[in-house]
C-alpha cells in the first residue's frame, strides 16, 4: 500500500481548507461517540477471523452496526453472500467508503482488516451530519475477499461503484503514514500451475516415468535466476500445492501458485510471459506437459486521487501524524481497490499503528491490531476519511468538477 508526499502539502492545504472548521469538529465528535462500539467492531473481528468470501460473521456485524446507525442496510450485495452496502442521505454525489473484513490463512487479522472495517463504518457514521448539511449521499460498501479473490473488482463488474462519485478507505501499517498524491501499490496477477508426467515405480523402474516434480523444480530455479534480471520493484513469489504422494512413486502431477508483481499494470503481461517461460522449461526439460489457469482477476496498480489525498494529508497534523514518502514512489504490495481507483476517483492512504514495529502478514502483527495502538489508528482514520469527505461535499466547484468526471 502507500506513502505520502511532500511534508509541505499538508500545511498549504490545511490553510486551504474550503470549509469552516466546526464541521470537523462535528465529524471528529461524532467518531468519538461511536468510540466503545467501533473497538468493539474491530476486536469481535479479531476474536474471529474469517477468510476470502466466508466472511459470514463478519458481515452481519457489520450491518448490524450500520444498521443501528440508522443506515438502509442491503446484505448479499451484488449477489456476493459477503457483500454489503449500506446507505444514508441522498443528493447528486455519492460518497463510498469501502470496508475489507477478511483474514489471513493460519495468521487471522495479520493485515488488519478489522481495523479497516471499523474505521470506515466510523467514518460513514460520522459523515451523516455532513450529508443532512451538504446533501449527499453516503455508501458503505462492505467489499470482501481482498486478500484473494479481488471482491472489489467482482463488485465493479456487477455495478457497485457505478453510482459512486469517490471512493475513500485507509490501510493500517507498521508506525509510518503515507498519503502522497503519487503513492501506488503493485500490479499483480496470481494463477495456478500444473505439470502432468507419468507415474512409475521410484525403485523398480523409475526410468519408466515422467516426473512432474522434477519439472516443478527445474521451473523454480529458473525463477530463481530470473529474478537477478528483473528490475526493481517486480516480484515473483509462489509456493508448491502439491507435487506426490509417496516416495516410492514417481510424481505424476504437481501443481503450483504463483503471483507476479509489477509497479503498473501495463507490465503485468511481459513480467508473466518470462516466468511462464520458466515454467515451459521445466516441462520440456521433464517431458511433463504443463497449463496455467488464472486464480483471480488482476489486481491493478494503485492511482490515489491527487485532490482527495491532498486533502486527507492535510489533516494529518492535527492527530499528530505525518506523512513519510515511499522510497520509489510505491509500496510492495497490491490492493484491488486499485482496480476501482482505475474507474473512481479514490484514495487509500496507510494509516500508521505507532510504536508498532512488526511488519503485516505476520502473526505479530496480528497480535498488534487489536491493541491500543490499533485502536488509536482506527480513530484517526475514521476521522480523517470523513474530514476529507466532508472537504469535498462542501467545496462547490471542486464537487462539480468530480460530478462531471463521473458522468462523462
Amino acid at each position: 500500500m502507500g506513502t505520502a508526499g511532500p511534508a509541505s502539502c499538508g500545511n498549504a492545504l490545511a490553510a486551504a481548507s474550503a470549509y469552516d472548521d466546526g464541521m470537523s469538529v462535528g465529524t471528529d465528535a461524532a467518531v468519538d461517540e461511536w468510540q466503545a462500539r467501533l473497538i468493539g467492531l474491530s476486536h469481535s473481528l479479531h476474536a474471529e477471523p474469517e477468510i476470502a468470501f466466508d466472511e459470514h460473521a463478519s458481515v452481519a456485524k457489520l450491518a448490524a452496526l450500520m444498521t443501528e446507525a440508522g443506515f438502509d442496510v442491503t446484505e448479499g450485495f451484488c449477489d456476493l453472500p459477503t457483500a454489503l452496502l449500506a446507505t444514508y442521505g441522498d443528493g447528486d454525489l455519492t460518497i463510498g467508503v469501502c470496508a475489507e473484513y477478511d483474514a489471513l490463512p493460519g495468521i487471522g487479522h495479520g493485515c488488519g482488516h478489522n481495523i479497516i472495517c471499523a474505521s470506515s463504518a466510523g467514518a460513514a457514521i460520522a459523515l451523516r451530519a455532513a450529508a443532512d448539511r451538504y446533501g449527499f449521499r453516503i455508501a458503505l460498501l462492505g467489499t470482501p475477499a481482498e486478500e484473494s479473490g479481488a471482491g472489489k473488482q467482482l463488485m465493479l463488474e456487477r455495478g457497485a461503484f457505478d453510482d459512486v462519485t469517490v471512493a475513500m478507505m485507509a490501510h493500517p501499517g507498521a508506525t509510518a503514514d503515507t498519503a502522497g498524491p503519487g503513492d501506488s501499490t503493485q500490479a499483480c496477477s496470481r494463477f495456478a500451475v500444473t505439470f502432468e508426467g507419468r507415474p512409475a515405480h521410484a525403485a523398480g523402474a523409475p526410468w519408466d516415468g515422467v516426473n512432474a516434480s522434477d519439472a516443478a523444480v527445474v521451473s523454480q530455479v529458473a525463477i530463481g535466476l530470473l529474478r537477478q534480471q528483473t528490475p526493481p520493484g517486480y516480484r515473483i513469489a509462489g509456493f508448491v500445492r502439491s507435487g506426490g504422494d509417496k516416495t516410492n512413486i514417481i510424481p505424476e502431477r504437481s501443481v503450483l501458485e504463483y503471483e507476479v508483481r509489477t509497479p503498473d499494470a501495463t507490465q503485468l503481461d511481459a513480467l508473466r510471459r518470462r516466468v511462464n517461460a520458466c515454467f515451459e522449461a521445466g516441462a520440456l526439460a521433464t517431458g511433463a506437459s504443463v497449463e496455467f489457469r488464472r486464480t483471480e482477476p488482476d489486481y491493478l496498480d494503485l492511482r490515489n486521487d491527487p485532490w482527495l489525498i491532498e486533502r486527507y494529508s492535510g489533516h494529518l497534523a492535527a492527530f499528530g501524524r505525518t506523512a513519510v514518502a515511499l522510497p520509489h514512489g510505491f509500496a510492495a504490495a497490491s490492493t484491488d481497490m486499485g482496480n476501482v481507483s482505475h474507474v473512481v476517483p479514490s484514495i487509500h492512504p496507510m494509516i500508521g499503528l505507532r510504536g508498532v514495529t512488526a511488519m503485516p502478514h505476520t502473526h505479530e502483527f496480528a497480535a498488534e491490531t487489536a491493541g491500543p495502538a490499533a485502536d488509536e489508528a482506527l480513530l484517526h482514520a475514521a476521522k480523517l476519511l470523513a474530514r476529507t469527505a466532508a472537504d469535498l461535499a462542501a467545496t462547490p466547484g471542486r464537487r462539480a468538477a468530480y460530478l462531471a468526471r463521473r458522468r462523462s
